[in-house]
C-alpha cells in the first residue's frame, strides 16, 4: 500500500496546473489569479467560520443565563409560596402573628434581592443573543464573500478552457463583488 493520500481536484486545477507549465502570458494571468483569488476565499472562509463559532458561543451564553434566570425566578416563586403561607398562618385564629411576621418579612426581602438577580440574568441573556445575532450576520457577510470568490476561480477555469476574453472580465468582475463584499464584512459591525 502507498503511502501517498489521495488527492481530490477540482476541475480548474488540471487548467490551471496545465497554464502554469506553458509560456502563455493569457494562461499565467489566470493562473496567478486563480490563486490569489484561492488564498482570498481560504482567507474570508475562515473570518466566516470564526464568526459563526462566536454566535454558537454567544447564544450558549444566552441560553446560560436564560436558564439561570429561570432559576431564579423559580426560587422567587417559592420565596413567595413561603411568604403567602407564613401571612396566612398570621390570621388563623389561636395563632400568635407575631410569630409568623418576621418569616413573611424576611421572605418578602429575599424575594426583592432574588427578582434582582433574575432580571440581571434576563438583561444579559437578551445582550448574548444580540451579540449572537450580530455575529451570525457578520458569518453570512462572509459567506457571500467566500461563494464570490468561489464562483470567481470557477469563471477563471471556464476562461482558461474557452480562452474568451469576456469571461475573463466577467472573472475579474465577480471576484470584484467578492473582494467588496469581503471588505463590508470586515468593516460593518
Amino acid at each position: 500500500m502507498s503511502s501517498e493520500g489521495f488527492h481530490v481536484h477540482g476541475p480548474h486545477d488540471h487548467a490551471v496546473e496545465h497554464a502554469a507549465h506553458g509560456s502563455d502570458g493569457f494562461s499565467n494571468n489566470i493562473a496567478v489569479m486563480t490563486a490569489i483569488l484561492a488564498t482570498v476565499g481560504a482567507a474570508f472562509g475562515y473570518l466566516g467560520g470564526a464568526t459563526q463559532n462566536d454566535a454558537a458561543l454567544f447564544k450558549n451564553n444566552a441560553a446560560i443565563d436564560k436558564t439561570e434566570a429561570a432559576n431564579r425566578w423559580n426560587y422567587y416563586q417559592a420565596k413567595s409560596a413561603r411568604q403567602n403561607l407564613a401571612e396566612l398562618a398570621m390570621t388563623l385564629p389561636g395563632v400568635d402573628p407575631k410569630r409568623y411576621e418576621a418569616d413573611a418579612a424576611r421572605y418578602k426581602h429575599d424575594k426583592e434581592e432574588i427578582k434582582k438577580e433574575a432580571e440581571k440574568f434576563e438583561e444579559s441573556s437578551k445582550e448574548w443573543n444580540e451579540k449572537s445575532d450580530e455575529a451570525m450576520h457578520k458569518h453570512h457577510q462572509w459567506a457571500l464573500a467566500t461563494t464570490a470568490e468561489q464562483i470567481a476561480i470557477s469563471l477563471a477555469a471556464i476562461t482558461l478552457l474557452t480562452r474568451k476574453k469576456w469571461m475573463m472580465g466577467l472573472a475579474y468582475g465577480v471576484a470584484g463583488v467578492g473582494l467588496v463584499l469581503g471588505g463590508l464584512a470586515w468593516l460593518v459591525h
